[in-house]
């Protein structure tokens, strides 16, 4: 599984900028995915929806219920388009690798792959939602409100609840990589064991492809189901960190 990625390094001012241009583009590609979906299920709406904007329909209500489930609604109700952002932009994020990954090059460059299988865009993700949360925090509240929540319920907690933001960044970052780069790792493993008993002799390259092929569209399967809780899981915790800062009774 010896890939590299495909960095690009740019001087500025006397410093070494490197920039992984798979993950740029898996990012953008992902981006544009989430973008054509909710336009093609939301240009031709309908008092009575069918079909596509049925499907849009029961996304929104879906990540209505995960506010819900976290905070009042006219608290919450204002996070819905972010909500229903991030879970559609996991989901598809952690999609993407899964049909098939392209490897070019003789250094056997990887390009196609999960964007969410790299911890530099789950980490950005989670910090993103970690300075979300602090910026509702003290729009809604006030600075010196806010503040004082730091202190609450005994002072002396205050150096926890600073270790506790470092924390939940990592952890809501590290736990979406994982899932997504474990499984396609085992997809490759496996896609790899197909090619080669395809290149073995006929009867024992038949069996060797077959061995492998049938518990690869088991992962495929496995995969989809993992990607799609871990879309809900980060969405869920992203609505979680948010209540926690705006709401007056956390």
């Amino acid at each position: 599984m010896g890939h590299s990625a495909p960095i690009r390094t740019v001087d500025l001012f006397g410093y070494d900028l490197h920039f992984n241009l798979s993950n740029i583009m898996m990012t953008i590609i992902t981006a544009l995915v989430v973008f054509l979906i909710a336009y093609l299920c939301t240009r031709t709406l309908a008092l009575k929806p069918t079909g596509a904007q049925n499907f849009m329909e029961w996304l929104v209500d879906f990540a209505k219920g995960i506010i819900n489930s976290t905070m009042d609604w006219q608290t919450g109700g204002r996070f819905l388009a972010l909500a229903l952002t991030i879970m559609m932009y996991v989901f598809v994020a952690n999609m993407l690798g899964l049909p098939f990954a392209i490897i070019l090059g003789d250094d056997h460059t990887l390009w196609w792959k999960s964007p969410t299988a790299d911890p530099v865009i789950t980490l950005s993700l989670a910090a993103m939602v970690v300075a979300l949360t602090h910026y509702y925090g003290i729009k809604m509240k006030g600075f010196k409100q806010y503040g004082k929540d730091f202190f609450k319920p005994m002072a002396f907690l205050f150096p926890l609840k600073i270790i506790e933001e470092f924390a939940n960044t990592l952890t809501l970052g590290l736990r979406l990589y994982g899932n997504i780069f474990a499984g396609e790792i085992l997809l490759g493993l496996l896609a790899g064991l197909a090619v080669n008993g395809y290149q073995m002799g006929f009867m024992s390259g038949i069996i060797g492809t077959a061995v492998a092929i049938i518990p690869m569209l088991v992962w495929q399967a496995f995969s989809i189901f993992i990607g799609t809780i871990q879309a809900f899981i980060f969405t869920m915790l992203t609505m979680v960190y948010m209540a926690h800062k705006v709401s007056h009774d956390h």
